[in-house]
């Protein structure tokens, strides 16, 4: 990958991080915030979602071009779906238990809380939301983080209803579950402030640490999204959507900063070049008895080819602008939005059954010569109409630079298009909910995770390692409790961490284990009924049957404790099985005994026990 001197090129990003709260309702009704399996739910009903003028009479052009795009909306509700979330009543007051976790975030990055909070209505049109807009409200402002290369300020705050999610798309539109619709949302955003890719990645890891120091964030993936703001001194500012892996931040700011650099080379190639954009025409002459399958499919099917001729682009449609992706790629991406499957572009033709004749031919229909290059897209007449305007508008803001634009994070670090920046106009006043007035004497700021690191290390004697592991994890309010019940802090810690792990790598539904199965078992293990050699299969019998008990459990897997005579047989078996290596080796067959004495035991006996009674019956040999 490309290393760009990004303070040569005026690098400025900032982020915007997303998290979902955990707290037990939703933010503007009583509903739980459990995630539903889309299988449970028990109806559905079907919505078509317009945008609305903003108090000035302006319409938002982001939800403008959302739109355009005729799409049914359809909503998996279930038996905890309430009519809030189905916009059948009016939303409740605030959450009161989502605004104390927010007044804590505001504390640990330093910001200043807002004297009333006003909640207010962002349309969204994407069918997200049933109400056709989302609930939001200003919290906090002005704060700071630092990095190690240098203080990022953070801007504001905000609290937000969560969206409904995407299941799939449909025929008509996309089907959203409602399950996750109000689940209180944090939104952070950062100033920009941010001068390379690792220090994008860094001040997101800082917000998601502080963030988790709260104790009531959600954990796992979709629960917190990143959203990072980029650009560089001759480019445009592009907000790129939903980055779920922090890995991938660096490389997300890197690749968008080739992109726009690409993008400025060719609108200068494009200006030498004194290149146009000519208007689209009808095509379909050319392609008829095609052996190209897209195209005669569209074509068999009623549809047609719209092409336009983009003059002095011969060349540049096809150039990589990111990893695997063309400036053909960016006009494609405008073209899906219009319902397209794609474009075909003379850059890479002859190619998908469409020939050289053809090519020719489709030069000559568009007066195109070497230099040019023409675009085309095969669908049905309105679908390719709308599609091949769409290119030719990318194509000409292709010789003014790099647009302005909300582009979408793809798994590999490069992005797509999705809509026009949105604007002011996209938001008013919400006037269902009443205002809150914000108290910060009502909550303490949590520990840090940095310091609940340092403190299980000096207070626990646990490893940097392993203190690090509980203190990050989702478990260490039962790891203090079972330490506090006088549980070793080592065994406490290792079977929270490093035993889930193992059992974990070996496939085993670590994810159907409870706090209380976890409970039981250590202690079972600190009162000596259970030897620490059988923990591994205690957990496993419990996820593969979460209905058990942990004693139950130990019944069915014959994993209680035996006293020392039974242990001693066991072991003496196993010495008279292997004599001969006794009687050769001595002690140095104990490591391969060892193991092998444990097995016959099947985690029933303590190691240091097997350990002492083995040495014993080797000596009585030797």
């Amino acid at each position: 990958m490309t290393e760009y001197d990004y303070e040569d090129l005026g690098l400025v990003a900032g982020l915007e991080i997303h998290q979902q709260l955990d707290t037990d309702t939703k933010l503007f009704c009583e509903c739980p915030t459990d995630i539903r399996d889309p299988g449970e739910a028990t109806r559905t009903f079907t919505r078509y979602l317009h945008p609305t003028k903003s108090e000035l009479g302006e319409i938002d052009q982001a939800a403008l071009e959302e739109s355009m795009v005729d799409r049914e909306f359809e909503y998996l509700g279930y038996d905890s779906t309430c009519l809030v979330e189905e916009d059948d009543e009016p939303p409740h007051r605030v959450d009161r238990e989502a605004m104390d976790v927010v007044m804590e975030i505001a504390q640990l990055l330093d910001m200043t809380l807002v004297d009333v909070v006003h909640v207010m209505r962002k349309i969204v049109v994407d069918g997200s939301n049933t109400t056709g807009f989302q609930r939001s409200m200003l919290v906090a402002n002005e704060g700071e983080i630092e990095t190690s290369e240098g203080p990022v300020g953070v801007e504001d705050m905000m609290l937000e209803e969560e969206s409904a999610q995407r299941v799939e798309e449909t025929e008509d539109g996309v089907r959203y579950s409602l399950d996750r619709l109000g689940i209180p949302l944090v939104e952070i955003g950062t100033k920009p402030d941010i001068r390379s890719p690792e220090q994008a990645r860094e001040a997101a890891e800082q917000i998601g640490m502080l963030l988790r120091s709260t104790g009531h964030v959600k954990r796992g993936l979709g629960t917190i999204r990143q959203d990072v703001n980029v650009s560089i001194a001759e480019g445009a500012r592009i907000e790129l959507k939903g980055v779920q892996s922090l890995d991938d931040i660096d490389d997300i700011v890197r690749n968008e900063v080739r992109r726009q650099v690409e993008l400025l080379d060719i609108k200068s190639e494009l200006a030498e070049r004194e290149a146009s954009v000519d208007e689209p025409q009808n095509v379909t002459d050319v392609f008829e008895g095609t052996d190209s399958g897209v195209i005669g499919g569209a074509l068999s099917s009623g549809g047609e080819v719209e092409a336009v001729r983009l003059e002095g682009f011969d060349g540049l449609v096809g150039r990589e602008i990111q990893p695997d992706r063309r400036l053909g790629t960016e006009f494609s991406d405008h073209a899906k939005r219009h319902g397209a499957g794609g474009i075909f572009h003379t850059d890479e033709l002859p190619a998908y059954g469409v020939t050289e004749d053809e090519v020719a031919d489709l030069r000559d229909a568009v007066d195109a010569d070497s230099e040019d290059a023409v675009a085309i897209v095969a669908d049905d007449p309105q679908t390719a109409e709308q599609a091949i305007d769409a290119v030719a508008d990318r194509a000409r803001t292709a010789m003014e630079g790099v647009p302005e634009e909300t582009r979408g994070a793809n798994d590999d670090a490069t992005s797509r298009y999705l809509r026009p920046l949105p604007g002011a106009a996209r938001m008013y006043p919400e006037t269902d909910v009443p205002p809150v007035r914000p108290d910060p004497t009502e909550v303490e700021p949590p520990e840090l995770l940095t310091e609940k690191t340092e403190r299980y290390q000096a207070e626990f004697d646990l490893g940097e390692g392993l203190a690090e592991q509980v203190a990050y994890g989702q478990r260490w309010r039962l790891f203090e409790e079972l330490v506090g019940q006088g549980v070793d802090p080592n065994l406490a810690a290792g079977t929270l961490e490093s035993t889930l792990t193992e059992l974990r790598r070996d496939d085993v539904p670590v994810a159907h284990l409870t706090d209380e199965h976890l409970r039981e078992t250590i202690l079972l293990v600190h009162e000596g009924e259970v030897p620490r050699e059988g923990v591994n299969d205690l957990l496993t019998a419990l996820a593969e049957d979460p209905t058990l008990t942990a004693e139950e459990a130990v019944e069915q897997e014959g994993l209680g404790g035996v006293d020392e005579s039974e242990v001693r047989e066991a072991v003496a078996e196993v010495v008279e099985r292997n004599a001969d290596q006794v009687a050769e080796e001595g002690m140095g067959a104990f490591s391969g005994l060892m193991g092998e004495a444990m097995g016959a035991l099947r985690g029933k006996a303590d190691g240091d026990t097997v350990s002492d009674v083995l040495r014993e019956e080797i000596q009585k040999r030797a």
